[in-house]
């Protein structure tokens, strides 16, 4: 892990289930409370920092950020210190979750400002009628609430087959910005450990051009 960053998590930071031994158990298991905050990372499938600890035993540099929960792009927005701009290649990124008729499942991730037409993307993917997934498939799927959704999450849906779509142009970043499953971290990760994370998953993602141009 990268020590350069003043935001990453340092000896003095809180202990890892600090927040949720805090509260009693069944606000941190009622799933019609939770959110996809650190303050309910215990009840996810896989914990942040479990996460954490994978991509540290596959040698994988990252820079660790804590800052307030960011539940859209928008929010994303107002919280860029010590990240790089797109211009200076920084990957800032959405990531949808959709499902076809057929009951596939898939994480379709994207530059943040890229226009996205789900009939294109349909064809990029080989499946027709792509439409959002509800947050308890999510949940299921992924192991992420709304707001927490993150390439990374494929540490669980390479178990639930999930088909994992990247927007081809974020391997030209220097870094790509993503959640570690919970939205009020953020750690950025050169594209080619990204890569190496999910071949260790035995994923291999489908590269997406620019659907203005599918």
């Amino acid at each position: 892990m990268q020590a350069d960053n003043p935001n990453q998590i340092t000896k003095d930071a809180p202990d890892e289930d600090m927040l949720a031994k805090d509260m009693p158990a069944k606000d941190v298991l009622n799933a019609d409370d939770a959110d996809a905050s650190s303050q309910f990372q215990a009840s996810l499938p896989t914990h942040p920092d479990s996460l954490l600890r994978y991509l540290d035993e596959l040698s994988i540099k990252y820079t660790h950020m804590h800052h307030a929960p960011l539940r859209t792009v928008a929010d994303s927005k107002q919280v860029r210190d010590n990240m790089l701009t797109a211009a200076q290649g920084g990957g800032h990124i959405k990531n949808l979750y959709l499902r076809d008729k057929k009951k596939q499942n898939f994480l379709a991730v994207f530059q943040e400002d890229r226009q996205v037409d789900l009939k294109s993307l349909g064809k990029q993917v080989g499946s027709p009628r792509l439409s959002f997934g509800s947050a308890d498939r999510l949940l299921e799927t992924l192991g992420v609430r709304p707001g927490a959704v993150t390439p990374l999450a494929m540490i669980n849906g390479a178990k639930t087959d999930v088909t994992l779509a990247l927007d081809a142009s974020l391997l030209s970043c220097k870094v790509i910005y993503m959640h570690p499953l919970v939205n009020d971290q953020t750690i950025a990760m050169a594209p080619e450990d990204l890569l190496v994370f999910l071949k260790s998953l035995q994923i291999e993602p489908l590269l997406l051009v620019d659907n203005d141009q599918a």
